[in-house]
């Protein structure tokens, strides 16, 4: 399997059923752009034994939030950390968290980017899917990037 491919496997394992959707939707935009995401991003990094899905998800909020410019970002990976098993409570306090680092503007940015991916994760119906060892599981679409 190429570095892609397994990119978009680690992808549709983190992102749930709307992972096509998403991949489809970063090639318009640029097909390298969607060739590098996939495989550095998803194939190199998330890939690593050295962390958890779950504190991976919970590094990128915390650095979407400090970063204070991409809130449609930070919703996709909120609802990522919710397919992963970050609960909700844990999303919020990183976020307080980083009001203490990137300030109050960037954690009410992030807070209001966070419950819109809530409400929107709430209005999804499971999605059956298959992890990566081949067990079913019901996760939540995911909403495209």
């Amino acid at each position: 399997m190429t570095r892609y491919e397994q990119g978009i496997e680690k992808f549709r394992e983190i992102k749930g059923e709307g992972a096509d959707k998403s991949i489809e939707r970063l090639k318009s935009l640029n097909p390298d752009l969607a060739r590098y995401i996939m495989e550095f991003a998803f194939n190199d990094i998330y890939r690593r034994p050295g962390l958890d899905l779950k504190s991976r998800e919970i590094a990128t909020i915390a650095a979407l939030t400090a970063l204070g410019n991409a809130p449609q970002q930070l919703k996709v990976h909120t609802v990522s950390a919710l397919n992963v098993g970050v609960s909700r409570e844990e999303i919020t306090e990183v976020i307080l968290q980083m009001a203490l680092y990137a300030g109050f503007p960037a954690a009410i940015n992030a807070m209001q980017a966070a419950n819109e991916a809530f409400d929107e994760f709430d209005k999804q119906k499971p999605a059956p899917i298959k992890s990566a060892n081949g067990i079913d599981i019901h996760r939540k679409k995911a909403i495209s990037a």
